[in-house]
């Protein structure tokens, strides 16, 4: 099977939106809905749409692997956003519906600094040698989790930079009504972008951990294909999502052939997420570390050495595994 593609830059969404004056249930007090019309989006028709891969949107934070000091390593994603008076400017020109005329930014002058490490996702549009914001003033990029940033200790919890290695959720590739979470080389992993789900992330709309025992996994975008997507209708998806088990999900992505993505979510469709039995918990899994060949006492409290200790073992739900304390 071909690599599906990364997520890289804002996905647009398969039909044309409209804004409808209403609270939105997705953003606290955001004052206004994004919805989906009937009207299939002509970026979604130019990319094949119909030939596509439909996977499952999972809702977490968006990660990147690629090379860091000479080794693979997980990147954490950070937005460039601009300094407030750029922003005042930005927003000034939406309002006044200038739509004839192109926003002019100044990159040099005009954003926030970041990070040195700090590099511009790919795909995005360059105009003198400058990665260029997209269409709400972000400069989408990403900077590497290094391993005792508290700012981003969720991430380095799921990474072992002595090994290589990252604690991954996948089906497993025997039974694909099983899950599997096992420790996967981060070399196997290079250039893809993954989705960082877990106790601290999003609200944890999947229930994994606790508190007191968080537990964060790493799930490859385009990891988990939907077999049986009705047409993609307006209506025909709307009844998929709310009487299907498989629909069960926060959204779709599709993988198109010249590497486009395009999504649906949930909300788009005035639908509720997160939701109380999600589709991804009603699988079993099994947990399939073999991490004796690094001969390596890992530390106690890392979760690597948790799952160690349940190697082989099978749980009904993702949400019952339980940390060994």
């Amino acid at each position: 099977m071909r690599r599906l593609g990364s997520v890289q830059r804002k996905m647009p969404c398969l039909f044309v939106t409209e804004v409808k004056e209403e609270p939105s249930s997705k953003r606290e007090q955001q004052p206004f809905k994004v919805l989906a019309t009937e009207t299939v989006n002509h970026k979604a028709l130019d990319a094949d749409i119909y030939s596509a891969i439909p996977t499952e949107k999972v809702d977490g934070t968006c990660c990147y692997i690629t090379t860091y000091k000479g080794q693979p390593y997980l990147w954490a994603r950070l937005d460039r956003k601009p300094n407030k008076l750029a922003e005042k400017r930005f927003k000034n020109f939406l309002h006044s519906k200038q739509n004839s005329k192109e926003f002019f930014w100044n990159v040099e002058e005009d954003f926030k600094p970041v990070p040195e490490c700090w590099i511009p996702a790919k795909e995005i549009e360059q105009f003198n040698g400058n990665p260029m914001p997209d269409e709400n003033g972000h400069i989408p990029g990403w900077v590497p989790v290094e391993k005792n940033n508290k700012q981003y200790c969720w991430h380095s919890s799921v990474v072992n930079y002595e090994f290589e290695i990252a604690l991954v959720l996948k089906h497993h590739p025997d039974d694909p009504g099983l899950l599997e979470v096992s420790a996967v080389p981060l070399s196997d992993l290079l250039e893809q972008t993954l989705e960082l789900i877990g106790t601290n992330i999003n609200g944890n709309p999947y229930g994994l951990g606790s508190k007191k025992h968080p537990l964060h996994l790493l799930i490859p975008h385009g990891a988990f294909q939907i077999r049986n997507l009705p047409s993609l209708k307006h209506n025909d998806l709307l009844s998929w999502f709310e009487g299907c088990r498989e629909g069960k999900i926060e959204g779709i992505v599709w993988h198109c052939n010249d590497g486009c993505l395009i999504k649906v979510h949930r909300h788009h469709l005035g639908l509720c997420w997160p939701i109380p039995d999600t589709y991804m918990n009603s699988k079993p899994v099994i947990i399939n570390m073999n991490l004796n060949k690094y001969d390596y006492a890992f530390d106690t409290k890392c979760l690597f050495n948790h799952f160690s200790k349940l190697d082989n073992q099978k749980f009904g739900r993702l949400k019952d595994i339980i940390l060994d304390v």
